[in-house]
């Protein structure tokens, strides 16, 4: 069958299994202490302040090591920054049970912010030199999958473990889950998660050169402006759901219950199905198609009268988010070169987090002026739009997904040559040459030139197949 195929991925390459059941593990763990840590923290202060500053000391970390500290994931060792990131995150679950202010919560909290924003760029920067070059949207997948499900999963399993003993038993079981996927990671080789040396002038122009890659390399700058689009719907849906469920719709906590599990199938099913989507339709049809089911989902759901019509929508629309997902992994993965992927990973991760935390503030204020359905209805309105720019930005991708990868890997390349020859002219002396030398062409300058020289050929080749495909469907016609 198909789907035992791709899970053959776990035995065909086994350290992406490992990888796989160490992300398994600790996001069961890291949803699950989540919740127990926002009830300990609300029923420690009673209070909605304190809830903020908690979710703003786990997210505001991630942020900031993304766009400060993001060289460091192509300069260091990606194995030994996942396993320091698992082992503080063991720390830090392992003294919670002993911690009585909130203080001191919300400052372990931050704590496991910054490892929690070392770990998952340094993963997905190291996937692709995991596995073949043929089963990366697989493993992207895969991966996905099993962190979406871990998502649905653990907050239920910490409501329970909270309800039944303390928060402290979902701390310990967190703990042990970090401690487990750091003994996976250590298990996977080093070299096994990097391809290449990285390049590096300096920590903070190596800050600059990966926000410059991000906006010069098409892949990147695809996913830097039509994700943040797509954030600002997703944040306000985040924020308008509870309100909507309860208020607009009467349903209760059972029913934002059901749509919190509804929002969790839709992203298991988004994520697992993106794989044969993709071959099938291709990355350029897939991206636009799945922001544009964000937008039919939530707009249906913001529509109905009931839960029980909404639910549907809510599937399709979470469905959707979870194949758009991936085709931006794989736009990020393929577009960017190994020894720049870390750095322009945690920038997106970073920028898109920064964009959804302002929104939800915005979208907060919007739910008391225009009411749920309204701020829902525009959530679904602005996904449109993120579709309509995935069409417009990603007209230089070929159709067909057999020309992707190369064309993908082509402009990385060419906007990484590029970085590389600016360094080489701020490092040169200024210096005049002799009037009849001979023009060379320093190396670095012709990795630019080289990338771009390859862009030009690519789609020459693909132009002309496509042309030779038509003739021959025309001559089959007649």
């Amino acid at each position: 069958m198909e789907s035992t195929r791709r899970l053959g991925l776990l035995r065909r390459s086994p350290s992406f299994g490992l990888l796989f059941l160490a992300t398994a593990g600790s996001g069961i763990g890291t949803y699950l202490a989540a919740i127990a840590l926002t009830l300990d923290i609300y029923a420690r202060t009673d209070s909605g302040v304190w809830v903020a500053v908690l979710l703003i000391a786990d997210f505001l970390p991630i942020v900031l090591v993304g766009l400060l500290l993001g060289p460091l994931f192509d300069r260091f060792s990606r194995r030994r920054l996942m396993i320091a990131s698992d082992l503080a995150r063991v720390a830090v679950f392992a003294a919670l049970p002993f911690v009585d202010s909130p203080i001191a919560i919300v400052g372990l909290a931050g704590v496991a912010g910054v490892a929690t924003g070392f770990f998952r760029p340094a993963a997905y920067a190291g996937l692709p030199n995991l596995v073949p070059d043929d089963e990366l949207t697989n493993a992207n997948s895969l991966l996905q999958t099993i962190e979406n499900a871990a998502w649905m999963v653990g907050p239920v399993l910490g409501g329970v473990l909270v309800s039944v003993w303390s928060p402290s038993v979902p701390y310990a079981v967190n703990a042990v889950t970090f401690l487990v996927s750091a003994v996976l990671v250590a298990r996977i080789a080093d070299s096994q998660l990097r391809s290449e040396e990285s390049i590096t002038s300096g920590h903070w122009r190596d800050v600059a050169d990966g926000a410059r890659l991000v906006v010069t390399a098409l892949p990147l700058r695809t996913v830097l402006i039509v994700w943040s689009i797509v954030g600002f719907g997703s944040a306000a849906i985040n924020v308008a759901e509870v309100f909507f469920v309860r208020d607009t719709l009467g349903a209760g906590e059972i029913g934002f219950g059901i749509i919190i599990g509804a929002t969790g199938l839709g992203l298991v099913l988004g994520s697992f199905l993106a794989e044969p989507a993709l071959g099938k339709a291709g990355l350029r049809r897939n991206y636009a198609g799945s922001i544009a089911l964000m937008a039919f989902g939530w707009g249906g759901a913001a529509l109905s009268p009931a839960i029980w019509v909404a639910v549907p929508f809510v599937v399709g629309g979470a469905a959707g988010n979870g194949a758009a997902i991936i085709c931006n992994q794989i736009l990020v993965q393929r577009g960017a070169p190994d020894r720049f992927r870390g750095r322009a990973l945690s920038t997106i991760m970073s920028t898109n987090f920064l964009i959804i935390g302002l929104a939800m503030g915005v979208a907060g204020l919007l739910v008391d002026l225009l009411g749920a359905r309204w701020v829902m209805i525009s959530a679904a309105a602005i996904c449109a739009i993120g579709a309509l720019f995935a069409i417009l930005l990603t007209r230089w991708l070929p159709v067909h997904s057999v020309d992707e990868d190369h064309v993908l890997e082509a402009y990385g390349e060419a906007a990484a040559g590029m970085l590389v020859s600016l360094d080489s002219v701020r490092r040169e002396p200024l210096s005049p040459a002799p009037a009849l030398a001979p023009a060379r062409q320093s190396p670095r300058e012709g990795s630019a030139a080289a990338g771009l020289e390859r862009i030009a050929v690519l789609l020459e080749e693909i132009e002309i197949r496509r042309e030779n495909e038509a003739k021959a469907a025309r001559r089959s016609v007649t």
